[in-house]
C-alpha cells in the first residue's frame, strides 16, 4: 500500500472516530438528564457506562494522532505502539464496565425500584440509534485496526445495554416486573466481559513481542527457504509493532553469491513476506556460511553491560553464545502500510 493509501486510511479513521465521539456526546447528555428525570438507575448507569465508553474514544483518536508523529533518536518505532497501548486501556476499562453492570444488577435483585418506564423507553430508543449509527461509523475498520476494533467493542456494548433497557422498560411498562431488568443487565454483562477479554488478551500478546495470530513461524521460514539461493533461515523472529505493522528479523545463508545477486535475493524474500504474510518491515542479515546455533528462533541471553566487564578485566573469561563464520550483509526494508 503507497503512503497516499496510508495516509487516506488514517484520516478516514480519524474521521470516523470523531463522527463516533460527537454522537456519544449527545448519548450520554440524553441518558444522563432522562435517568435524572424518570428516576431509572438503568439510565444512570448506562450513561456512567457511555462516558466510560466516551473516553475510550478520545483515547482511541489521541493514540491515532500520537501515531503519526515521527521516529526520533529515543524512539526509534515512533509512537505506534500507543495504539496498542490505548486498546490495552479500552479492553480494561470495559472489563470494568461489565463488573460495574453485574454488581448493580445484584443490587437491582435485592431491592427492585419503579421507574418512569415510557419515558425511559423512549430515551433508551434514542440511545440505541445513536449507538447504532456509531457502531455503523466504526465497523468497516475494526476487523484490521485493533485500536477501532476495542472502541467498536465499546459502542456494541453500548448499543446491547440499550437494548436490554428498551426491552425491561416495555415488559416493565406492562406488568410492573421490575426484576427482568436486573436480569438482562447480567446477561449484557457477560457479553462484554467476553468482548473485553478478547482485546486485552490481544494487546497484551502484542506487547509482549508474541508471533502474530494467523502467522506460523515455520511457515514463514520456509516461503523464504523457496526463494533461489536461500540455504537456511534462522534467528528467525516475527512480531507485531501496531495493528498495520508487522516486522520480521532473521539470519540467512546465501553461500557462494556476489553482493548483486544477495541484494536480489534479499528484494525477493521482501516481497514474498509482504505478499504472503503482510510482513512490512524486514530487517535480514545475510550470510555465506551456517551458524553454530541451532536452527528456529533466536535465543535471548542474559549478559553482563560493557562495564561490567571492563571492571572485571583482571579475570578474564569468555562468554558462551554462538559464532557465525563466513561473509554477513545487513539488509533493512520497510514497505509502506
Amino acid at each position: 500500500m503507497h503512503a497516499h493509501a496510508e495516509t487516506h486510511l488514517d484520516q478516514s479513521i480519524t474521521g470516523r472516530f470523531k463522527y463516533a465521539i460527537l454522537l456519544t456526546s449527545l448519548t450520554l447528555v440524553a441518558e444522563l438528564a432522562g435517568g435524572i428525570w424518570t428516576n431509572s438507575l438503568a439510565l444512570l448507569s448506562d450513561a456512567a457506562h457511555v462516558f466510560l465508553d466516551l473516553f475510550a474514544l478520545l483515547l482511541s483518536l489521541g493514540a491515532i494522532k500520537l501515531a503519526s508523529y515521527p521516529v526520533s533518536d529515543t524512539r526509534t518505532f515512533g509512537w505506534h505502539r500507543t495504539e496498542v497501548f490505548a486498546s490495552f486501556i479500552n479492553g480494561s476499562t470495559v472489563f470494568l464496565i461489565a463488573g460495574i453492570i453485574c454488581y448493580e444488577a445484584v443490587e437491582r435483585m435485592m431491592q427492585p425500584q419503579a421507574v418512569k418506564s415510557l419515558e425511559m423507553l423512549i430515551i433508551a430508543a434514542v440511545g440505541l440509534a445513536m449507538n447504532l449509527l456509531s457502531a455503523g461509523a466504526l465497523h468497516s475498520h475494526s476487523h484490521d485496526d485493533l485500536n477501532v476494533h476495542s472502541a467498536f467493542l465499546h459502542v456494541i456494548g453500548d448499543a446491547a445495554a440499550s437494548v436490554g433497557v428498551i426491552v425491561g422498560g416495555i415488559i416493565m411498562y406492562f406488568t410492573n416486573w421490575y426484576l427482568l431488568d436486573a436480569i438482562i443487565s447480567v446477561g449484557i454483562g457477560f457479553i462484554i466481559f467476553w468482548g473485553s477479554w478478547r482485546v486485552i488478551r490481544e494487546s497484551v500478546h502484542i506487547l509482549l513481542e508474541g508471533v502474530p495470530r494467523g502467522i506460523d513461524i515455520k511457515q514463514v521460514a520456509f516461503a523464504m527457504q523457496e526463494v533461489k539461493g536461500v540455504a537456511e533461515v534462522h534467528h528467525l523472529n516475527v512480531w507485531t509493532i501496531c495493528s498495520h505493522i508487522i516486522a520480521l528479523s532473521a539470519h540467512v545463508v546465501v553461500p557462494d553469491c556476489s553482493n548483486s545477486e544477495q541484494d536480489e535475493i534479499l528484494r525477493k524474500i521482501e516481497e514474498k513476506l509482504f505478499q504472503h504474510f503482510h510482513i512490512s518491515h524486514t530487517t535480514l542479515q545475510v550470510e555465506s556460511a551456517r551458524c553454530t546455533e541451532a536452527q528456529g528462533a533466536k535465543q535471548f541471553r542474559h549478559r553482563p553491560r560493557a562495564a561490567s566487564l571492563a571492571h572485571a578485566h583482571a579475570h578474564p573469561h569468555q562468554h558462551p553464545h554462538g559464532t557465525c563464520q563466513g561473509h554477513h550483509h545487513g539488509h533493512d526494508h520497510d514497505h509502506a502500510h
